[in-house]
C-alpha cells in the first residue's frame, strides 16, 4: 500500500472538505494516511469549529472528520501556527496533536502529497 500526506494550509471550507475527502478515501482504500495542518489550517484541529458548511458539492468537513478520527488517522497541528493563533491541544480532537516541521519532513520522504 502507499503513503499518503494531506497538508491543509488554509480555513478555506471547500478546500478543508477535499483534503478530509481525499484523506479519507485514502484511508478506506488502506494506505497509511497522516494529515498535517499549518498556517490557518489548525482552526481545524479545533472542536468548536462549524464544519458543517455545505461547499458547492453538498458536503462538509464534518461528514469526513469524524470516520478519520474515529479511525486513528494521525494528525500532525503545526505548533508555532497553533500556538501564534492562541490554540491549545486541549481544544483539539483526539487524533489531533502538536507537531513540528521535522516530523513533517520525515513524513514527506515516503510519502505521496496533496496540499490544500
Amino acid at each position: 500500500m502507499a503513503q499518503f500526506l494531506f497538508i491543509l494550509h488554509t480555513d478555506d471550507n471547500e478546500k478543508a472538505t477535499r483534503c478530509f475527502q481525499f484523506a479519507k478515501i485514502a484511508m478506506g482504500k488502506g494506505h497509511t494516511t497522516n494529515i498535517f495542518l499549518v498556517d490557518d489550517g489548525v482552526f481545524w484541529a479545533d472542536r468548536a469549529k462549524d464544519g458543517t458548511k455545505k461547499t458547492t458539492t453538498g458536503d462538509c468537513p464534518a461528514d469526513y472528520i469524524p470516520a478519520l478520527i474515529e479511525a486513528g488517522v494521525a494528525v500532525g497541528v503545526c505548533t508555532p501556527c497553533a500556538k501564534g493563533r492562541n490554540l491549545r491541544e486541549e481544544q483539539f480532537y483526539p487524533t489531533m496533536k502538536l507537531d513540528g516541521g521535522p516530523h513533517l519532513i520525515d513524513m514527506a520522504i515516503e510519502a505521496k502529497i496533496f496540499n490544500f
